[in-house]
């Protein structure tokens, strides 16, 4: 099968195309920059010039590929409404493309986008869906992506878990251990017992492949290999390798010590991955995040856990 895949070249999307690579499929891989169409030719992908924005770039590479895996996002957390009305343009862009082939398109969601419209704390299932006038980003591209099953397009959403860790990682994860040195204390929100689920890269570049592979019209998938450690987990082993106190701040001091973190490590957002396990044969095989988290990479790696 030929894949365009967006975001082939991002710490996930790099994984997936390897994924793609090793069971026999051809990339073709949205490139923004000289650097990134030099990325994807040496590893053997086809380069196809565009960018997120550029919707004729998109449409053009969603007609000339057998089925899409969208993973490219503009994660602006200063505007997150636009970064989210830009994602919807493009789903819809690539579905229109796609309508009526019953070719499969793979797009990216969050698991934390359960807590929009879950009471919190409830275990978020891939049977879990917003209401569908929702506009909340990333929602309202779900809610597309659904509606294009009916159109002829084997649609299915990933839901990927807030930390996806593994080496490369420059996420949540490394934001957090920066804090950590900076300010001299490993904290976490309240009493530490809200959940983050999470799950290793490679775990779901695989299932980014099986749903492109076999998911059903349509479906759900939950990138989620643990389906929610306690915070206060994720701060003890931060405090244990920096050797500097691990301390509870209050809820309402969150925003002022984690800045545009606090508000996502604040949250509850258990999530289990039962279904996606039945439905595609996923079953998540790297380390889980406490023991990826205790490996040496995420602080000896100056590049990595210093980053600005």
């Amino acid at each position: 099968m030929r894949v365009f895949v967006t975001g082939a070249t991002g710490y996930i999307g790099s994984a997936v195309v390897r994924e793609l690579f090793a069971a026999g499929h051809q990339v073709l891989g949205l490139a923004r920059s000289n650097a990134s169409a030099a990325s994807l030719a040496a590893i053997g992908a086809d380069v196809h010039r565009g960018a997120l924005d550029d919707l004729d770039s998109l449409r053009s590479g969603a007609a000339a590929s057998d089925g899409v895996i969208h993973l490219a996002y503009m994660h602006d957390f200063s505007d997150y409404v636009a970064a989210g009305q830009s994602d919807l343009r493009a789903v819809e862009t690539i579905g229109a493309a796609l309508q009526g082939s019953d070719k499969p398109f793979v797009i990216t969601s969050g698991t934390l986008m359960l807590t929009f419209f879950l009471p919190q704390g409830q275990l978020g299932t891939e049977k879990d869906l917003a209401d569908a006038g929702s506009t909340a980003p990333r929602i309202a591209s779900e809610n597309a992506a659904i509606a294009l099953a009916k159109r002829g397009v084997r649609t299915s959403i990933v839901r990927l878990a807030p930390t996806v860790h593994g080496e490369g990682d420059r996420g949540f994860v490394p934001a957090l251990i920066r804090l950590a040195r900076t300010k001299g204390v490993s904290a976490y929100p309240g009493d530490g017992s809200n959940r983050w689920p999470a799950v290793h890269r490679l775990d779901a570049a695989h299932l980014f492949r099986l749903a492109l592979e076999k998911a059903p019209a349509g479906s759900v998938l939950h990138a989620v290999a643990d389906e929610g450690i306690p915070v206060r987990a994720i701060a003890n082993v931060i405090g244990r390798r920096l050797n500097v106190p691990v301390v509870s701040l209050p809820l309402e001091e969150a925003s002022a010590h984690f800045g545009f973190l606090g508000h996502f490590f604040s949250q509850d957002n258990p999530t289990s991955s039962i279904l996606t396990q039945q439905w595609v044969g996923w079953h998540p095989l790297q380390p889980a995040l406490l023991a990826d988290l205790d490996g040496d990479y995420y602080f000896t790696n100056e590049a990595w856990s210093t980053l600005r």
